[in-house]
């Protein structure tokens, strides 16, 4: 009769002298045929995946094709896996599998991109974690990347899956610093350093907290000049339902400033022609340093505005609807800060130098 176990060698000669290894072992017929070897594993989880595709071949009245199976093995690397998983990520934004691709990088660097998947154990996660913490990365930088590598060994089908072992993979304990929105003078010392192309959209996203993606998506079609507000479109917004902000007179008159008259608009035009998101975020960047200002980023106006909406009494319903929140709980808890300065920007004072 068929059958297929594990045996453990210690190995006695060469530089592995001294390890203990399992090996699986199996036969075609009873105690008189012949013994077949079918791989040698360091741990004995290995050996007993390999023991159990082997009785399901056994079972099945297979001859079972070791060469096959390794063939198998080679492509089912760490890299392979985490490719096809973010291929399989249609539900998500390019900016979001592009994060998920460096976070993942990150990991699979220490891990290997060549290590196969069904070789990962809890223990080689939790070191990656302990060699990423000495390299300095932050705790919410390797959460995104361990995250990730759980999903991708989940979606390539690993159980048990290491990652979520939670008595061995840990991560390290981090103090999460609060973020200080900038203050209206920071935006306004930044909004004076800034090429001109780009002062305009940082208005923009300072009045609207808009998500920076509205700087490149928002259209000339989307300005409504008689009621002086900005449609933020569906894919700009984090509901995914557009929205409409409205304007203070100044930015309003700014705006308008840059467009040609209304009959000869080409509704299909940006907004913002000559500045980006990408452009904005390494401006606003250069700008600080030069200013010699806190650092602070285009999403950090986001948070800068929800702040404000709250500081001036707005409710939590009507500061989710303002700047196009999901979750009012996200907007409470992680968007909204304790500012000391609740100035608004100087708008007219800014764009009447503009002018003149």
């Amino acid at each position: 009769m068929a059958s297929c176990w594990i045996n453990t060698h210690v190995i006695k000669t060469g530089k592995n002298a001294g390890q203990k290894r399992r090996r699986v072992l199996y036969r075609l017929g009873g105690r008189r045929t012949k013994q077949y070897r079918a791989g040698s594993f360091a741990t004995h989880r290995e050996a007993l995946q390999r023991k159990r595709w082997i009785d399901g071949e056994l079972a099945a009245g297979r001859t079972p094709n070791l060469a096959l199976l390794a063939e198998a093995s080679q492509a089912a690397t760490l890299a392979d896996a985490a490719t096809r998983y973010r291929e399989s990520r249609v539900d998500i934004a390019d900016n979001t599998r592009s994060n998920m691709r460096v976070a993942l990088d990150q990991v699979i660097g220490v891990l290997g991109p060549d290590r196969r998947v069904d070789e990962l154990t809890s223990q080689d996660v939790a070191d990656a974690i302990a060699k990423l913490t000495e390299s300095g990365y932050a705790r919410e930088t390797i959460r995104k990347g361990i995250n990730y590598l759980g999903a991708t060994l989940d979606f390539g089908g690993i159980d048990p899956n290491p990652v979520r072992d939670k008595l061995r993979v840990r991560l390290p304990r981090g103090v999460r610093r609060e973020l200080e929105p900038p203050t209206a003078d920071a935006v306004e010392t930044v909004f004076r350093r800034l090429p001109v192309q780009h002062r305009l959209a940082l208005l923009w996203l300072d009045w609207s907290g808009a998500r920076v993606s509205s700087v490149d998506l928002t259209l000339v079609g989307d300005y409504d000049q008689d009621q002086r507000r900005i449609r933020i479109r569906a894919e700009a917004s984090k509901t995914r339902r557009a929205l409409w902000v409205e304007l203070p007179d100044a930015l309003a008159d700014a705006i308008e400033r840059t467009l040609p008259h209304p009959k000869f608009r080409d509704p299909a035009a940006r907004l913002f022609p000559d500045s980006g998101a990408d452009a904005l975020r390494t401006a606003i960047a250069k700008a600080c340093t030069a200013a010699r200002v806190p650092l602070f980023s285009p999403h950090d106006l986001r948070h800068r505005r929800i702040s404000l909406l709250h500081r001036q009494g707005r409710s939590w319903a009507e500061v989710g609807a303002f700047v196009g929140q999901r979750s009012l709980k996200v907007t409470s808890d992680t968007y909204t800060h304790v500012i000391v300065d609740g100035r608004e920007v100087d708008l007219p004072a800014l764009l009447a130098a503009e002018v003149a």
